[in-house]
């Protein structure tokens, strides 16, 4: 039976602590129409790590699709069992520095624990940050070109990265990188009449970038599909075995010491996510009096150390970490939520019903042969397009020559040299070259802009 929601009031539900759990059914609508294009989207996406995980974890496909799906279950268990307004998502903008992180250890074990270090370290920033509330301040005592910096090195980072994997699958790759590029960044493109064929496609950009790069692929023959018909079988006390914190035991002091300046990178890029997160929210919120989004930083914080922690205890790390909002998702469902409650019960109906069925298709080994050949693709277009936002936002953060010369310095030490090096060096140079009263250089239209560039990319 249907709880029913008071007129302007919090979607029911039931409390413990500072969390509320939504069964289905119960306190949030089943949409089936949602469940198929959801799952598909958050299987490519999430999906496209495994080959990395593979890579620097050295374990089989196995072990790296269980832990994916472990996650999917941690990003499903934000809406329903925490309670949190946000779509879940990664912080993908952190995924290029890491790689760079990743890089400095060898692959296997000390790769496992380097990956550990990094997760607990960004968990405690997030319960710290979140039982002190000090995140903003914090967010305000960090040089605004210092976070253009770390941004831009993140863009860089991700642009080296898919020019090395370019001669590798040249046709499939470009294909997906000049649609996606169009559908979501063309001037001219925009400019054409809005139709449903294009309103259609620049919805499901990546889909239609991954489509494009198979055909590709499959003419060049750089794609090819192996279909069997069956059901996947989580190895899980492989997975554990190889990849969790009671196997692999905790890092050295010296591999948390080395992961400290990444992680501090990583929560700045993730509290840059949830600004932009309130900000899509409070819209929302003044779109619809049915109901009051209930927006608590607290509890974000708390929900996202809970993800991360539970992540590591269950399966084992992942390449990137949990983070508070999936941004080209979150957009594309708050847009469906403004237009009512016959669309939308609610504000967690979306972010559900989106994500529901990407564990039960991640299961079907029909639909992991038809995506496992196309990860290669689906990251490249997930770098390019973070690399894309990461250059657009990080340049737009400033506007003397000064700050900018900072800025890419920052981003090129961190890009080639490692985080570390792009954060102390950077502080070096932002108290010199800019002083300790950085001009905030952010106008409400550049703020605009950056919301606007980070809807498309997520």
């Amino acid at each position: 039976m249907q709880r029913q929601r008071p007129y302007g009031g919090i979607q029911p539900g039931i409390k413990w602590g500072p969390f509320t759990l939504r069964l289905p059914g119960a306190h949030i609508n089943l949409t089936p129409s949602q469940h198929i294009q959801g799952g598909f989207l958050l299987l490519a996406t999430c999906g496209s790590v495994t080959p990395l995980m593979m890579q620097y974890f050295d374990v089989s496909f196995e072990i790296a699709w269980t832990v994916s799906l472990v996650m999917l279950f941690w990003v499903l268990a934000q809406t329903f069992l925490f309670g949190d307004v946000y779509a879940a998502g990664a912080i993908t903008s952190g995924l290029p520095l890491t790689i760079v992180f990743m890089n400095a250890f060898t692959p296997g074990t000390e790769a496992i624990q380097a990956m550990i270090a990094v997760t607990l370290i960004v968990a405690f920033l997030f319960f710290f940050f979140g039982i002190t509330k000090l995140g903003e301040k914090f967010n305000r005592l960090v040089p605004n070109s210092l976070k253009a910096g770390v941004i831009m090195g993140a863009a860089i980072a991700a642009f080296q990265s898919e020019l090395d994997r370019l001669p590798e699958m040249p046709f499939s790759l470009i294909t997906a990188w000049i649609i996606v590029l169009i559908l979501m960044f063309s001037i001219p493109f925009s400019k054409l009449p809005n139709n449903k064929v294009k309103l259609s496609a620049t919805a499901n950009a990546l889909l239609v970038a991954l489509a494009g790069g198979a055909v590709a692929g499959l003419i060049s023959g750089e794609v090819s599909f192996d279909i069997s018909w069956g059901f996947f079988v989580p190895p899980i006390g492989e997975t554990v075995a190889s990849l969790s914190l009671w196997s692999v035991g905790l890092p050295s002091w010296d591999i948390f010491m080395a992961a400290i300046p990444i992680s501090l990178m990583i929560y700045v890029l993730a509290f840059g996510d949830l600004l932009v997160a309130n900000t899509l929210l409070k819209e929302a919120n003044h779109a619809r009096e049915d109901e009051t989004i209930d927006i608590n930083s607290t509890r974000s914080h708390y929900t996202l150390a809970l993800r991360n922690v539970a992540q590591l205890l269950t399966a084992g790390p992942l390449l990137w970490v949990h983070g508070p909002i999936w941004t080209g998702v979150q957009v594309f469902l708050l847009e469906r939520y403004k237009k009512g409650r016959h669309v939308m019960e609610s504000i967690f109906t979306g972010p559900f019903n989106f994500y529901l069925m990407a564990i039960p298709l991640g299961l079907l080994l029909p639909v992991i042969g038809l995506i496992m050949p196309l990860f290669p693709v689906a990251l490249s277009v997930t770098l390019l397009l973070t690399g894309f936002a990461c250059a657009y936002v990080a340049m737009s953060m400033v506007s003397n020559n000064t700050a900018r010369g900072v800025v890419l310095i920052i981003g090129m030490l961190t890009a080639f040299q490692g985080p570390a090096w792009g954060m102390g060096i950077g502080i070096v140079l932002c108290l010199v070259l800019i002083g300790k009263r950085e001009e905030q250089d952010h106008s409400p239209e550049q703020e605009k802009d950056d919301i606007e560039i980070t809807e498309k990319t997520g």
